[in-house]
């Protein structure tokens, strides 16, 4: 059999959680067409593959990558990490539709968002615009609850009128419509804090006839996270919608330990209702300076401050003292700005990983001068610390939570699995070397250990070098 390219002499991890096999696979244009023993097989390529292990590309669920794909399409912090297909549109905000005309937009869009680029109205306009000129990943996007209120909502300290849901309930269904693969909610956020539950809940209810998922950043992940995890199930129960929440954490000193709690919440409400999660690796967050967040942590790095660019990658304690005043003065002199903070425990951030139904994701925001190190490091930093050094849990185990579950979960058909028909997104790496490069003194470093990625059946990145395949296409949900 003649094919373009097989990969010998594998360890192929398929995604499944089954145990690895030792083998070959062909792929032939876009997807793959065999695996197993291929030695009577042709390519007009041969990868040898001995001693590393081959996967599917890793599915990264939630980033704030809306812009970057446009701007930076060859999405090297993507690559360099193993991952070939990104969910943007998350925590309530995405780039389309945005009808707003003012020229400040209210954060956290404005981090995703900067005025110097087109806006789109609607969301068919992205998705054209990303096939127009496409991003070395795969992308699919959801459609923020937030930046509909930031278009139809008068006020956005009070909950919307009527008027203001029925044309936000008009919006999403046009933007489902045309390949949003569902709404995301940002409760915690500003633009969207004073919405009430059941607004919530009629967004939810636009995605459930649409056959789509409700996904949110909850509106509290401290000291009120059980309230928000209950009231996060009860929108899910009563739009009869699938809900996902994003980058569960356990966040603020008061709150450590609290995954005790919240993880059987989520076990037994999914012997009812539809309920997933995915969570980050790492014991810092990072979002806005002035998400009230500096407060619980133990320390807080400014990561991008519009007014003062030099202080990227300080302590914000360090900057209160050379300007010799206190934390809330120094915040508020730095904005607009992002921040990491580090606010959770590794108890929690450990026993959250390891719970079964956890799918991985990195919440980056391609942003700034001194971005949080998940941005180019998450998906390596499991396979490395989590599964290699720390054992949490096994290289199929992992490697599952970043393919297939991911892939079932947001309904991205023949991703996420190395089997026949499958796409050829796949991703060669050293379980023995792979490590996040990527730390908080030095975000924007590629992993160790990635030796080649292949985006649709096109080799994307290659021995630490971007090859500059733009292979990415533009993905809906299958409701199937």
């Amino acid at each position: 059999m003649q094919t373009d390219v097989i990969f010998r002499n594998a360890d192929i991890v398929d995604g499944t959680g089954q145990p690895r096999i030792h083998g070959d696979v062909a792929i032939r244009d876009d997807r793959i067409v065999a695996v197993g023993e291929l030695s009577k097989w042709h390519g007009g390529r041969d990868v040898d593959c001995t001693g590393l292990t081959l996967a599917p590309g890793f599915i990264d669920p939630h980033v704030h990558h809306d812009e970057a794909l446009l701007t930076d399409p060859g999405m090297d912090c993507m690559l360099s990490q193993g991952v070939t297909t990104i969910i943007a549109g998350n925590c309530g905000f995405s780039i389309a539709p945005l009808t707003a005309t003012v020229d400040i937009l209210p954060q956290p869009l404005g981090m995703i968002l900067t005025s110097s680029r087109p806006r789109f109205a609607r969301f068919a306009d992205y998705r054209n615009q990303l096939r127009q000129t496409p991003a070395a990943v795969n992308s699919a996007c959801l459609i923020g609850h937030g930046t509909l209120r930031i278009n139809e909502v008068a006020d956005l300290g009070r909950p919307a009128d009527a008027a203001e849901l029925k044309a936000m309930e008009k919006s999403l269904d046009q933007a489902l419509g045309e390949g949003g693969i569902g709404v995301s909610t940002g409760l915690f956020y500003p633009p969207a804090r004073a919405a009430t539950t059941a607004e919530a809940i009629a967004m939810a209810r636009i995605a459930r006839a649409h056959g789509k998922l409700y996904v949110t950043h909850m509106r509290d992940e401290g000291d009120q996270g059980i309230e928000a995890l209950e009231e996060t199930l009860e929108i899910g129960r009563e739009a009869c919608c699938g809900v996902h929440v994003s980058h569960h954490k356990c966040a603020g000193l008061a709150n450590h330990g609290q995954s005790e709690i919240t993880l059987p919440m989520f076990s037994k409400a999914m012997l009812d209702q539809d309920v997933s999660l995915d969570t980050t690796p790492w014991t810092a967050s990072s979002t806005m300076l002035n998400s009230g967040r500096h407060r619980q942590a133990t320390r807080v790095i400014v990561a991008e401050s519009l007014a003062y660019p030099k202080m990227a990658g300080r302590d914000l304690a360090d900057i209160a003292r050379e300007w010799n005043t206190d934390l809330d003065t120094a915040m508020e002199r730095l904005l607009p700005a992002t921040g990491i903070f580090f606010i959770m425990d590794e108890s929690d951030v450990r026993r959250i990983l390891s719970f079964e139904h956890t799918i991985i994701c990195s919440d980056g925001i391609a942003r700034g001068d001194h971005s949080h190190p998940r941005v180019w490091g998450t998906f390596p930093r499991v396979l490395g610390h989590y599964v290699r050094d720390i054992g949490l849990f096994t290289l199929e185990e992992g490697v599952k939570r970043m393919t297939s579950m991911p892939a079932d979960r947001f309904g991205l058909k023949d991703r996420g699995r190395i089997r026949e028909g499958g796409y050829a997104d796949l991703v060669l790496f050293d379980p023995a070397t792979i490590e996040s490069g990527a730390t908080y003194e030095k975000p924007k470093t590629p992993a160790h250990g990635i030796k080649n990625v292949w985006v649709n059946g096109r080799e994307s990145w290659a021995d630490g070098a971007n090859k500059g395949n733009r292979a990415g296409v533009v993905l809906d949900r299958d409701p199937s």
